[in-house]
């Protein structure tokens, strides 16, 4: 099922419709109410345009938008601002993260003007990892800004024509803002308040850290609707296959932030075929956080495992015979519009 006015020519983009901020598809799902997926593309270590084509190809039909990372885990790949470039020349609809890590306000805001103008309608504003964490770790990191003073200044460019400096933009990047929060990390009231000031700063939609500890998850989804949140703002719950309860005891123990249940490692343990297992699990998570009110949908992080994302989702269900629109369709749609 596609919109009436999808673009049948990725060159020729939607028009903003009456209270969107963005052109893109991306924001017209959410705001229709669709459960709505997006997924993390992975950056190559590569200046072939194709490996990354062939890595978003994966997603086809499945997912209504691509993050492109910027220096994830302050690991030098391909800059996110590259990867929409390709993306976008194609007609994909990505998430631009912005890393505040490595660049000051002024490299920022040109890249977002930059990125505006090749198509991208979605920016994800991050802090950044630590340099220390990442393959560089004698960089000089620079966090001129910080995740919610980015989120202030997009949204002061696209919503005042202003930079920072108050120099007038002609023409605004028209974009949908989104963050980053992360439930399972201590102090948990705290997270729903650091929601709601991400919000306040400029935050349309939210992409969750993994969630494995629906409980937990639960609690934090009803802090927001006592703030208010909700009414502001689309939440998109973070998940992933596991490959194994070895791989996951190695993530709970060495990765901040990711919280994995005692149960779930056991469970993938004693499962005959481990790498299956964590598929289900991944499925069951999914359609456990469809029936949460106030989710939207779904941000899946697949990290080695992209080929599992189309299977994931098409047996979860959550698109309803829904199919998100992606470059191979056009001839297609052309057919079908006849």
């Amino acid at each position: 099922m596609i919109f009436e006015d999808e673009p049948l020519d990725p060159w020729h983009p939607l028009p903003i419709l009456p209270g969107h901020s963005s052109p893109g598809r991306l924001e017209r799902v959410l705001r229709a109410g669709r459960f709505t997926v997006t997924a993390e593309l992975a950056p190559p270590d590569s200046a072939d345009p194709e490996e990354v084509y062939a890595r978003a190809r994966v997603f086809d039909g499945y997912v209504d938008g691509m993050n492109a990372t910027d220096g994830s885990g302050a690991n030098c790949h391909m800059s996110s601002v590259g990867m929409c470039a390709l993306l976008t020349r194609v007609g994909y609809s990505p998430v631009m993260q912005i890393s505040c890590r490595d660049k000051n306000r002024i490299a920022i805001q040109g890249d977002v003007l930059g990125a505006a103008a090749m198509g991208v309608s979605n920016v994800l504003c991050l802090s950044g990892d630590g340099v220390q964490s990442g393959d560089h770790p004698d960089a000089k990191p620079v966090f001129d800004l910080d995740s919610m003073s980015l989120l202030e200044t997009v949204r002061g460019m696209r919503d005042e024509c202003q930079f920072l400096s108050g120099r007038t933009i002609t023409a605004p990047p028209r974009v949908l803002l989104g963050a980053a929060e992360n439930p399972f990390a201590p102090p948990y009231d705290f997270r729903a308040l650091r929601v709601a000031k991400k919000v306040a700063a400029g935050a349309q939609f939210i992409q969750t850290q993994y969630c494995y500890d629906i409980p937990r998850f639960k609690t934090f989804m009803a802090q927001l609707r006592d703030l208010g949140v909700l009414e502001h703002c689309y939440i998109l719950a973070g998940v992933g296959p596991l490959a194994s309860a070895r791989a996951a005891e190695w993530i709970r123990t060495h990765v901040p932030g990711i919280d994995i249940p005692d149960a779930v490692i056991k469970r993938l343990a004693g499962a005959a075929k481990q790498k299956q297992e964590g598929k289900q699990l991944c499925i069951e998570l999914i359609q456990e956080l469809r029936e949460i009110e106030g989710v939207s949908g779904v941000h899946v992080m697949a990290y080695r495992q992209e080929e599992t994302v189309a299977e994931i989702i098409d047996r979860s269900g959550v698109l309803q015979g829904r199919e998100p629109w992606f470059p191979g369709r056009g001839h297609e749609l052309q057919k079908e519009s006849a």
